[in-house]
This record gives C-alpha cells, structure tokens and sequence, in this order.
C-alpha cells in the first residue's frame, strides 16, 4: 500500500501531458469557436466564415444558444471579457439587468419572503443579454446585426430541439403553466390558445422548490408528456418577430446613411426603450411583476476595466466584484504561499488547501461583493493584495478543516478603517444547505481568431422556468434571487431599484508575457470559480493540456453560501471524484470533512490555449454536457 501511495505522488508530481482524454484536443489556426450547444458552436463558425471577428461569432452563439433555452433565455444577463489586439487591453462587459421599481427589502418582507424567489415575475431584473450582445457587437465586431442574428432567426423559426431542453420543460412544467405565455410557448397542449389576461393566473412567489434550471443529465419524463418531443421542430414566431425587429430598425438605419454602429444603436434604442420595451413591460405587470418604461430606459451596458492577479507569470483577468470572479484571483493569492506542485495532484494535502483557500476567499465573497456602481464602496484593492493574502494564507489549519472560516478585514491593506467590523460577528455559517451542482444553470462562450481577437462569456439567466414577456418571446431573469434583504448578511448586496444584484457568473482570460494565454469558462453557480481555479492549476502547476484540465477530477465545497435557491452553507460538505483512492478520502474524512462522490465534479469547461511557438489555437471542451467546439 505504502508503495502504491508513493507511486502515485510520484505520478501526479509531475507533466501529465501523457494522459489520455476521453475527447481529443480542438486545433486549429484562423478561429475557434467552443460554446454549450454543437448547433449553436456551428453558428459561431457560420459567423467566422462570413468573414466577422470573435466578438461577432461569440455574440453569434450567444443568440443561438438563448434561442435554444441553453440554461438562459434573451431576457438574462451577459457578462463577458474581451481582448481587443488594436489596444492590447482586456475590456470587460457588464451587461447585467438591474432591480425594477418597487423591489425593496419591505417589498419582499411584506410578501413573508427572506430573500426574492427563486422564480415567476419577481425574480426578473431588467433584461441585459440583448444589449450586452448589440454593444459588443456595434464597439468591437465587424459585421451587421443582421448577420450576427442570421442564426437565431433562422433557429427561433424552427430547429429540432434537443433532449437537455425538451426534458427540462416537461419536469418543470407545473411552474411553467402559472405564466400563461409561458405555457403557451413551451407546453403543446396550450400552444394552440393565445393567453388572455387573467387575474387567476398570478404566478407564485413560493422559493420552496429545488432548483432544476437546466441540469445536465437529463432523466426519465413522465408519459403525459407536454414539452415537445427531443428532435421535433421548436417554433418561436414571438421570438422570431422580436430579432426581426431588431434587424428591421437596423436596416432602415442604415438606408438612411447611418454607420454600422449607429444602426446597431438604432436597434437598441428599440428594444429598450420603442414597442419590444413597451410589451416587457405591459406582459411582465400583468403577471405580477414590477417593471417600468423607465427601468428599461435608464439601464445601461457598462464597459469596465476588469481586475487581476498574478500568479507565477501569468496575469489573470476577472470581472470586478458584480461577479464571485475576483474570488478565484484571491485564492491564487492565498495558494501563492503554498507549493502546490509538491503535495502531489489530488493528493490529501492538496485537497485540503485547495478547499481552505476557497474557504477563505468564499467567506469574503459572501460579505464584501456587491455592485460597485452602488454605495458602500467594495474594498477591492485589499481584497486582492498579495499581503491580505499571505495573512489569510496563515489561518490555513493545515491539519483540520475551518468550519467557522468567516470573512476578514481587506480594510487596513488598502489603508482604511472597515466600517462593518461589528456585522463581521453576525457572519456565522449555517448548517442545512444542500450540495452543490456544477451541472446547473448558465452556459459559456470562448471564441479566437488569427487577428489576435480573444472572447471569454458566462452569459445566464432567463432559464427554464422562465417567465415569458408577453408576445416578444423573452424569457426574464431570475437573477433577484441574488440579492439579500437583510444588510446584516451583507452590507454591498441589499436590493434596491436600479441596482444589480451579485452573480456567481465568471468569464476568465490569462495572459503570458503579454500576450494572450488561456479564455476559459465553465457553468455550475457557486461550482464555477472553485472548478476554474482548478483547471487553471491543472495547466500551470500540472502540465495539462486543455483538453485534460477539461476532463480532470475537481472537487467542490458546499461551506460557502449559495448565491442561488436557499442560500444556505454546509461547513466540511467536500464532494470528491469517485477515482479518489480511499486512503485520500479516510484522511480528509480524519481532518473534518463530509465527503460525497460523483463521476462528474464540474460543469462543463469550455477552454481555448494560444501556442504561440506554432502559432495555433487549442480548444478544450468537456467530455460530457453538451458543449462543443468547431476550428479551422
């Protein structure tokens, strides 16, 4: 045994890149283009073929895979990192709706909630996906609107649905028939009635049922079935009207001697603020929610500088702390102290400092992160010194799990005074969530091309139960649910009219030596910083090729609160792969951990590597889900 032990450190101390992957490695030396859906990856490269950029063919699968209800509608919210080769900067793209009119904490407290439901017309922020996508494309694209909405058009007139989707309507339907466009639009046996407005459809507010946005396995249905059939024809004319819209107000833009980025902006103005704003509003009031003309009005795409770290070389970029992005930069900083590469991949040790880093970072995410557009102010520089990091690296018990690992005080390393040090006594974790899935919710989009354009997108939102808005076929976020009513929890997220709520939603994009390096991305809720963390130790400290970071064994905690569902927090919940050898899992279980298994300990990680030496891209997806790439 002691020599199997040993072997084993022996083995994973060192370059895997003899490891053999389940998929092979996506080459490829003019463009790549990865996303969550195949028909969906095939309009990125339909868009790259008619001579667009990245920032065109990843805004290309965007549509397509909110088209396809990929764990998002159009009404959910976008968030991407773009390198532009002109600037040599990495832009960020914050295009993440924000909380209507009405939506107070006495709001939610009146309606006996404790935080906004999960589902139904008051989980909705404003839409954002539809403008994140026109300014991304109108700023940093090539082509028309028309062009880059081509796909979805064609798919929103009819495409054959996939089992993920179909499965996902049918399990949910009980929730769906509340919403009466909703169920005219998913369910067939309604799909033949136009929904009238009734006072007795009313959706709940009830936050008591299991989140199941768009898990990945996809189960046995029910035989009475009402979702259409995997493989029939999806039809969206509602939809379908929608984006013609959009290409319409374009086109007559540009006829009338407008550039291509003031006819994109033409087609903006009409979603937010002409007729398609007009009817999210009337639909989403009817059935109960709280929108406004002015919500949709007054919100704005922001373009952002994005935050970063260094570790061992390589620059790492995040969105700020509107997203749990800058948590993984802060477990880096944490990790920085320790040598990782010597406790062996997987190893005990390495397993426990991985999941006290996270503790660590994670307890400052649940208190510290919030919209910066917003007062109090973030404490984002302390947050991400290098020294709050070596301190926080020092409470790493390196024998026992921390199950009461709380926020710390990033104040005095940025030189201030913590205004909030008496809530920090109020933080104590909750015994009763569940395990987290890194199956649920959100997709990802990496796109590059030869031009040196690079794209990295964790867009979400408007999932399976959505509600509809009315005759436009846009499914509204859910993402309200975010926010907290209660300062006590956290000071930075309490909800407010126009504010955006935090998200767990996190594109990531690396750099080396100047240039770009890795676009990563990955779904899974509170999962997708812990398992991107851990695929990019996989590459730097491992040796890894994309393609087997992709597939490696992660693990995930469930100490940190959920941003989603119940809000809950499990100290020692370690999920592990089912391949941990059972010595590794008797001495975690010895230094206070609860440990599950699963052959699947990530949601899919879409991936692209730039080979600088030879000049070519390496794609890396997931060997399940239903991601998947296409390069040439």
């Amino acid at each position: 045994m002691q020599i199997a032990r040993l072997l084993i450190v022996f083995l994973v101390a060192f370059p895997l890149f003899g490891q053999r992957t389940q998929k092979p490695p996506l080459h490829a030396r003019h463009w790549m283009a990865i996303t969550g859906k195949p028909l969906a990856a095939t309009a990125g490269a339909m868009t790259f073929q008619k001579g667009g950029n990245a920032v065109d063919a990843a805004a290309a699968m965007l549509a397509a895979t909110c088209t396809m209800w990929d764990t998002l509608g159009w009404g959910g919210e976008t968030q991407a990192l773009i390198y532009n080769p002109n600037t040599k900067k990495i832009v960020g793209i914050n295009a993440l709706g924000a909380a209507p009119s009405g939506a107070t904490p006495d709001f939610y407290r009146s309606k006996n909630l404790a935080y906004p439901p999960e589902y139904g017309p008051l989980a909705a922020v404003t839409p954002g996906t539809p403008g994140g996508l026109m300014v991304m494309v109108a700023e940093y694209g090539k082509l028309s609107l028309k062009d880059v909405l081509a796909p979805a058009i064609e798919m929103a007139d009819g495409y054959p649905i996939e089992a993920q989707a179909a499965d996902t309507m049918e399990r949910q339907k009980n929730w769906l028939k509340q919403w009466p466009y909703s169920r005219a639009l998913f369910l067939s046996g309604a799909r033949a009635a136009s929904p009238a407005p009734s006072s007795t459809s009313s959706p709940s507010t009830s936050t008591s049922a299991t989140p199941d946005h768009d898990r990945v396995v996809t189960g046995a249905v029910p035989s009475s079935r009402e979702a259409p059939e995997p493989g029939s024809i999806f039809r969206q004319p509602d939809l379908a009207a929608t984006l013609r819209k959009l290409v319409e107000t374009e086109q007559q833009a540009l006829r009338r001697g407008r550039s291509r980025k003031e006819a994109i902006y033409a087609a903006y103005d009409r979603f937010y603020k002409g007729d398609i704003a007009e009817e999210i509003v009337r639909s989403t009031r009817e059935q109960g929610g709280l929108f406004t003309m002015e919500d949709l009005s007054k919100w704005r795409v922001k373009t952002e500088e994005p935050v970063k770290t260094t570790y061992k070389g390589v620059d790492v970029y995040k969105l700020t702390v509107w997203t749990q992005g800058p948590v993984m930069l802060q477990a880096l900083n944490i990790l920085e102290n320790f040598d990782l590469r010597a406790m062996g991949y997987n190893s005990s040790r390495y397993i426990h400092t991985i999941y006290q880093a996270m503790n660590l970072a994670f307890a400052d995410r649940d208190f510290y992160y919030g919209d910066p557009y917003f007062p109090p102010e973030e404490p984002v520089l302390g947050l991400l010194s290098k020294e709050y990091a070596a301190e926080r690296a020092k409470q790493i018990d390196p024998n026992r799990n921390d199950a009461n690992a709380g926020p710390g005080d990033p104040y005095p390393y940025q030189r201030s005074k913590n205004p909030y040090l008496d809530l920090l006594k109020k933080t104590a974790k909750s015994d009763g969530g569940g395990e987290r899935d890194p199956d649920i919710g959100t997709t990802s989009v990496v796109a590059a091309d030869k031009e040196g354009w690079v794209v990295s997108m964790t867009p979400s939102g408007g999932w399976i139960p959505a509600v509809v808005a009315g005759r436009t076929g846009i499914g509204l976020s859910q993402r309200a649910q975010s926010f907290t009513i209660d300062r006590n929890e956290n000071p930075f997220n309490v909800i407010e009219p126009g504010k955006r709520p935090h998200v767990t939603l996190t594109p990531s994009l690396a750099m080396k030596d100047g240039a770009p390096y890795l676009a990563f991305a990955v779904q899974g809720g509170d999962t997708q910083d812990q398992n991107l963390l851990q695929f990019f130790l996989n590459v730097v400290e491992f040796g890894m090729t994309v393609q087997q970071a992709t597939e490696a064994a992660n693990i995930n905690s469930s100490q940190m609160k959920t941003w989603l569902g119940d809000h809950k927090s499990r100290p020692g919940q370690l999920l592990v792969h089912e391949s941990t050898p059972p010595w590794v899992r008797g001495e975690l279980q010895k230094m206070g951990y609860t440990i599950t298994d699963s052959p699947r300990t990530s949601g899919p990680i879409n991936a692209i590597q730039f080979d600088w030496k030879h000049g070519t891209f390496w794609g890396g997806s997931s060997n399940h889900g239903e991601d998947y790439g296409i390069g040439w």
